[in-house]
C-alpha cells in the first residue's frame, strides 16, 4: 500500500492474468468504482477507453498500440500492431481469440468502458472481423447483458470482488484518516468499493462529521452521480434513483414512473432486478438513501411511508407464500430500524447463497456447528451432541450458506415441529416443548442455532429463515447467545422464558421465543413492529417503552441487561455502555429546560437510580405530584429515553 492510499490487489492481478493465459478473450467486471481500470493498468498492456471514440467509428486500428487516432489507416498484421492479428474466415466471433499460452505482461490490449451506449454492438461487430491474442474488455456489467451478440462467443466473465472491510480501513488510514470512528464509518458506507471509500475520506477531510453519516454520504453520492453520467442517466431518472434507494425494491407504480422512465432506471449498472421490482446494488443503496435522508428528511420520510402503506396492500392480497416472504423481508426493511437493518440489510453486496444441506455436506455442518459453539461459549462435547441429534433428522435439518466458490461461510438448523422431531427439539424447550410439539401452536420450525462470521453472509443466512418461516407459518428460537436473544425481541417475537437447565454449561440457559408467520398474523405483527414508515414516531416509540423499563429496574445488577433490546441502539452494544447511557439520558431529561420533561427525569432519577429501593407511592410523595401526575410523568420520561434512543441520540 502507498501513501496515497493505494492498496495492491495480487491476488485479484494473479486471478486476471491466469484466466486471460486459459481464454484469451476477458471481461472485467464490476460496479463504478469499484478498481476495475487500477487493476487492468497492473498489467502494462495498451490502455484504450472507448468514451472517446464513436461506436460507429470504432475500427481496429483504435486498438492497435501505435494508433495515434486516425480512423481505418492502421493494417492490423503490420508492424507495430502487437497483440492484433488479420481475421481469416476462422475468426467469425468473438470467442475465436487466440490462445496463447505465454506472459501477459506485454501481450495484449485492455479496453475500457466496454458497455457504455453502443459499444457493446460495437466490439461484438469488430471482434467478428479481427483477432486478438490477448483482449480485456473492461464493463460495469457482464457485456452479454448489453447486447446479444456476445451470447455464445466463448467471452470469460470475470467479476472483480469487494475489498475486505480491513483493506478499506487501511486505505482509509493511508489517505489520513485518523480516528477510529471516522474509518469505521467509511469502511461501513464504503462497501467494499474503493472509489467510494476515497469519497468518504475526501468528506471527512472537507469538514463533514463522522458523527453524521449523512453528509459524508452526501459527498460520496454526488461522486458516483458523476461516474454515472457516462451511462447518461438524466436528472429525472437520477431523481428516481435515490428514490429507489430509499423504498429498497420498487415497480413501476411505487415509482409513479412511466414504462419509459422505469426502464431507463433499471438500465443503470448500479440498479437490478428482483421480485418486487428494482432495487439498487448495495453499498450504493445505502449511500444514496443517507444522502436522501440527509437532504431532505421529510420528503424521505413521505416515501418510506408510501411504500410501506403500498405493501401492506400488496401483502393482504398476496396469495404465494414465495412473494408474501419478499413482501415481509421488505415491511421490515422500511421499519428503518438501524438493528434490522444491520443485521437483514448490510450495506454490502454478496454472492452467498442458502440451501439445504446433503449427505456430502456433514463434515461441513460438524465444523461450522464447533464454530457456532466456540463463538458462544459453549461445551464443545454438548453441542455436538446437540448436533449429532439435529442430523439424526437427515441433513436437510441445516441449511449451509456458501460463497461464489462454494466453501461452505455459515449454517443454520431448521427442523420441523411435530412428534417426529421431538428428540431434536426437547432439551433446548424442555418445560415449554409441549405447548409446540403437541399443543395448540404445533407445526412450523424450530431454530436452535445460526452462525456466520461474516455480517453480509449471516444477513442471508437470516434472509432464508425468514422466508422458510413465512411458508412454515411460525417459528420458534431457542437461544443462549446475547445477540441473537436482542435480535429477536427487536422483531417482536414473544417471549416464553429461560428453559430449566444450562444446556451448554455456559452460565445462561436458552430463552425461548415464538412468532407465528400465517398469513392473517402477518399484518398484525408488522404494525405491532411500529415501522417509522408506516405510523408516527411516537408508534415506534412506545414499542420500546417496555424495554426501556425493564432495562432501568436492572440497572443496579453489574450484569445486567445482557438480554436487552436497547443494546442494538447503541454504538457500543455492552450492557455496562447502556447503563451508562440511561443513567446519564435520566439526568439530561431532569436538567431540562422543559417543565413537565424536567419532573418527569425526576421521577426515573428518583425511582430508578437512587440508591436505597423506593416505592412509586414514596417517589410521588417526595416530589409532591398526585398519583395520576406521577404516573403520567414517569411514562413520559420512559417515552422520552425510547425516542431519543431510537433517534441515535
Amino acid at each position: 500500500m502507498t501513501g496515497h492510499g493505494h492498496v495492491p490487489r495480487t491476488a485479484e492481478l494473479e486471478r486476471l492474468r491466469r484466466a486471460l493465459d486459459t481464454h484469451g478473450l476477458v471481461n472485467l467486471t464490476g460496479p463504478p468504482g469499484a478498481g476495475k481500470s487500477a487493476l487492468a493498468r497492473e498489467l502494462g498492456w495498451k490502455h484504450v477507453d472507448l468514451e472517446h471514440i464513436a461506436p460507429a467509428h470504432l475500427a481496429p486500428a483504435h486498438l492497435g498500440p501505435e494508433h495515434t487516432g486516425l480512423l481505418g489507416g492502421v493494417d492490423p498484421a503490420a508492424p507495430g500492431s502487437a497483440g492484433l492479428e488479420a481475421a481469416g474466415p476462422e475468426a467469425a466471433a468473438p470467442g475465436s481469440a487466440g490462445r496463447d499460452t505465454g506472459a501477459c505482461d506485454g501481450d495484449g490490449v485492455v479496453v475500457d468502458g466496454a458497455d457504455g451506449p453502443g459499444r457493446a454492438a460495437a466490439l461484438s461487430t469488430l471482434l467478428g472481423r479481427v483477432r486478438f491474442r490477448r483482449l480485456l474488455l473492461i464493463s460495469r456489467l457482464p457485456l452479454p447483458a448489453r447486447d446479444g451478440g456476445w451470447t455464445g462467443s466463448g467471452l470469460h466473465i470475470v467479476g472483480l470482488t469487494p475489498f475486505p472491510d480491513e483493506d478499506v480501513d487501511r486505505l482509509a488510514g493511508a489517505a489520513g484518516i485518523g480516528d477510529p470512528g471516522a474509518r469505521a464509518l467509511v469502511v461501513r458506507l464504503a462497501g467494499g468499493v474503493p472509489a467510494l471509500a476515497h469519497a468518504a475520506c475526501r468528506a471527512l477531510h472537507a469538514g463533514a462529521s463522522a458523527n453524521d453519516g449523512g453528509a459524508v454520504a452526501d459527498r460520496m453520492a454526488e461522486e458516483l452521480t458523476d461516474r454515472l453520467a457516462r451511462e447518461r442517466p438524466g436528472a429525472r431518472t437520477l431523481h428516481a434513483l435515490r428514490l429507489l434507494a430509499t423504498v429498497g425494491a420498487g415497480d413501476e407504480h411505487l415509482l409513479s414512473a412511466g414504462p419509459a422512465l422505469f426502464s431507463r432506471l433499471g438500465e443503470l449498472s448500479v440498479v437490478r432486478r428482483t421480485a418486487l421490482g428494482l432495487t439498487v446494488a448495495e453499498p450504493f443503496r445505502t449511500v444514496l438513501e443517507s444522502a436522501y435522508h440527509w437532504r431532505r428528511p421529510l420528503a424521505h420520510h413521505t416515501t418510506r411511508s408510501r411504500a410501506a402503506a403500498y405493501r401492506h396492500t400488496l401483502l393482504q392480497r398476496s396469495d404465494e407464500p414465495a412473494r408474501r416472504a419478499e413482501l415481509v423481508r421488505q415491511q421490515l426493511f422500511l421499519t428503518g430500524d438501524p438493528a434490522l437493518r444491520s443485521a437483514l440489510f448490510p450495506p454490502a453486496e454478496s454472492t452467498v447463497t442458502v440451501a439445504a444441506a446433503t449427505q456430502d455436506d456433514t463434515d461441513a455442518v460438524h465444523v461450522l456447528m464447533r464454530r457456532w459453539a466456540e463463538r458462544g461459549g459453549f461445551d464443545r462435547t454438548r453441542a455436538d451432541r446437540i448436533t449429532e441429534r439435529w442430523l439424526a433428522h437427515g441433513p436437510s435439518a441445516f441449511r449451509l450458506a456458501r460463497d461464489g466458490e462454494g466453501r461452505a461461510v455459515g449454517i443454520a438448523s431448521l427442523l420441523p415441529v411435530g412428534d417426529g422431531t421431538a428428540g431434536g427439539v426437547d432439551q433446548l424447550l424442555q418445560q415449554h416443548a409441549e405447548q409446540f410439539v403437541t399443543g395448540p401452536r404445533t407445526g412450523g420450525l424450530f431454530l436452535g442455532a445460526a452462525y456466520a462470521p461474516d455480517p453480509v453472509a449471516h444477513s442471508r443466512v437470516l434472509g432464508d429463515i425468514l422466508q422458510r418461516s413465512v411458508h412454515a407459518g411460525r417459528l420458534v428460537v431457542s437461544t443462549a447467545t446475547d445477540d441473537y436473544q436482542r435480535l429477536v425481541r427487536v422483531l417482536g417475537f414473544r417471549v416464553h422464558g429461560a428453559v430449566h437447565d444450562d444446556v451448554f454449561r455456559c452460565g445462561r440457559p436458552p430463552q425461548v421465543f415464538s412468532n407465528a408467520f400465517t398469513p392473517a398474523a402477518l399484518g398484525p405483527w408488522l404494525d405491532r413492529l411500529g415501522p417509522a414508515a408506516t405510523a408516527p414516531a411516537q408508534a415506534a416509540d412506545e414499542r420500546l417503552v417496555p424495554e426501556v423499563a425493564r432495562a432501568l429496574a436492572g440497572i443496579k445488577d453489574p450484569a445486567g441487561p445482557a438480554d436487552s433490546a436497547l443494546l442494538a441502539y447503541l454504538p457500543t452494544p455492552t450492557p455496562a455502555a447502556l447503563r451508562r447511557w440511561l443513567r446519564d439520558a435520566a439526568h439530561d431529561l431532569a436538567t431540562g429546560a422543559d417543565a413537565a420533561d424536567a419532573e418527569a427525569g425526576a421521577v426515573l432519577c428518583a425511582y430508578y437510580l437512587d440508591r436505597s429501593p423506593v416505592t412509586h407511592h414514596q417517589v410521588a410523595c417526595r416530589l409532591h405530584l398526585g398519583r395520576a401526575t406521577y404516573f403520567r410523568r414517569h411514562r413520559r420520561g420512559l417515552l422520552a429515553l425510547a425516542a431519543r434512543l431510537r433517534a441515535g441520540g
